[in-house]
């Protein structure tokens, strides 16, 4: 099944001139183009699985890309607005098409260089990305399930001088995080790891900024450091760019965890980055 708007693992089918055509299992659009800026036409061949973002071009067809948006579908994200037409605003999403915000989606009248939060999302008709900045009504639809101490991702988006900042907190709920337990000051569109501190009768969330999130990426880097320490060449064949899943049997972790503990070792110049490896500074 085609996740239009998302991230999907797809075969090579056969090669075009102007690209490749990716299998689907979908009936209506067996195929789907990647066109050839996005993929080495010499180096690719047939059964290759590229990992690619499906989405809809002007004409309505299904058309794969690796570039990385802004934001898929389901998640928030503040865009610029590239242009304003008669049906509403354009709004750079990080691809070479760009995403329509309609006047019926609006807060407000939006303008030719602003930058708004949006949600977005598949049009149900058209089976295109919309964006949409009412934002209320995609947060609070489900009942949060968090326990005190759950880490979380907020995205902060607006500030109440003397109360904190609103947040949204991954991707469906409202939360807010309060300046009387801050250090510092927040930016809006600052993408933050927090802990959840309670959750209220409504169903927002009141959060804390803590070290837990930086305590588990320590703990997994001094893991990393025994395990290099016992292997022979004091190396090993694990490393940001390795498969999810031979993370996770190794260490027991994600791959963003894994990233975040690899670079931590890097930067203190514990480690070396090498080609398809990690090696342990002696």
């Amino acid at each position: 099944m085609i996740k239009i708007g998302d991230y999907n693992i797809m075969k090579v089918g056969h090669t075009v001139d102007f690209g490749a055509y990716l299998v689907t299992d979908n009936e209506d659009d067996p195929e789907i183009l990647i066109p050839k800026r996005y993929i080495n036409l010499a180096e690719t061949r047939e059964g290759d699985e590229l990992e690619v973002f499906v989405y809809r071009d002007n004409e309505g067809r299904l058309i794969a890309t690796t570039e990385h948006p802004y934001a898929k579908v389901g998640e928030f994200a503040f865009l610029s607005v590239k242009d304003v037409s008669r049906v509403g605003a354009f709004l750079d999403l990080g691809l070479s098409k760009d995403v329509l915000c309609p006047f019926r989606e609006m807060r407000a009248e939006m303008r030719k260089g602003g930058i708004y939060l949006v949600y977005i999302y598949l049009d149900d008709t058209t089976q295109r990305l919309v964006a949409s900045a009412k934002i209320e009504k995609f947060l609070g639809n489900v009942l949060p399930h968090y326990r005190m101490g759950d880490v979380v991702e907020a995205l902060v988006y607006s500030h109440e001088p003397g109360l904190g900042y609103k947040v949204i907190v991954d991707n469906l709920h409202n939360g807010m995080i309060y300046e009387n337990q801050l250090f510092a000051p927040l930016e809006l569109g600052q993408t933050v790891h927090a802990l959840v501190s309670k959750v209220r009768e409504d169903g927002k969330i009141d959060l804390v900024l803590g070290d837990k999130a930086k305590d588990r990426s320590r703990d997994l880097a001094e893991r990393i450091l025994d395990a290099l320490e016992e292997t022979d060449n004091h190396q090993l064949d694990i490393t940001d760019k390795s498969d999810p899943a031979a993370i996770q049997a190794a260490f027991g972790c994600s791959k963003k965890d894994y990233k975040k503990a690899i670079g931590l070792l890097y930067r203190q110049r514990m480690i070396t980055l090498g080609d398809g490896f990690i090696q342990l500074v002696k």
